[in-house]
């Protein structure tokens, strides 16, 4: 199994490095380089920070690359960041569009008493057809860090609630992504990780 990490220098890598490693498949580090995304088995693209960050998907090329591979039928996960991207786009920064895998666009928690950005862990409330969540309970806990978050739609795969409900995970055909670190979620998100591997390549 090679996976592909997508570094846009602005995610999470040593982390998810490390937790991917655990598991076991082949990792391939790109920055730039559109040759791993080709030959990859799998593709992650871990994200923190600012959404304009993943601007440099597109300045480097990798995005259509990326879109390819799905095309292809590669599983694809995004994390945090790197799911948002997979949407239209985000208020964070309006003037620079996603991937629109998914047609509608992010936005800020609303101001309010609770403090944003959303910080710690939150329990998941999994569909029961979700294969990312597979094995995953109602009330296992993730770890979250995001000020801006994905509406629940028909896409969802598990909703969290932090001041109003949201996507905290998502996926449809090849494509998954989930809010919340799961290389930073213990057990619950190696789970996650491991069905995202042994997904099939068609699924």
């Amino acid at each position: 199994m090679r996976v592909t990490v997508i570094d846009y220098k602005a995610g999470n890598l040593t982390s998810v490095l490390k937790a991917l490693r655990h598991l076991g498949p082949e990792i391939e580090v790109t920055d730039a380089d559109t040759a791993p995304i080709e030959r990859a088995q799998r593709i992650v693209l871990p994200g923190v920070g600012h959404f304009a960050a993943t601007r440099r998907l597109d300045d480097t090329g990798l995005t259509p690359a990326i879109r390819a591979a799905i095309a292809r039928g590669i599983p694809f996960l995004g994390i945090c960041v790197g799911m948002q991207w997979l949407y239209a786009g985000s208020t964070e920064a309006p003037s620079h569009a996603g991937l629109s895998h998914f047609h509608q666009s992010c936005s800020r928690f609303p101001d309010c008493d609770q403090k944003v950005p959303h910080v710690g862990w939150n329990s998941l409330q999994p569909r029961d057809s979700s294969r990312l969540l597979s094995g995953v309970f109602p009330g296992e806990f993730v770890y979250f860090t995001h000020s801006y978050k994905a509406p629940v739609t028909a896409d969802t795969a598990a909703e969290a609630f932090y001041i109003e409900s949201f996507a905290a995970a998502v996926e449809r055909g090849n494509v998954f992504g989930v809010q919340f670190h799961p290389e930073k979620s213990g057990e619950t998100g190696l789970k996650i990780l491991r069905n995202f591997l042994t997904c099939e390549a068609a699924c």
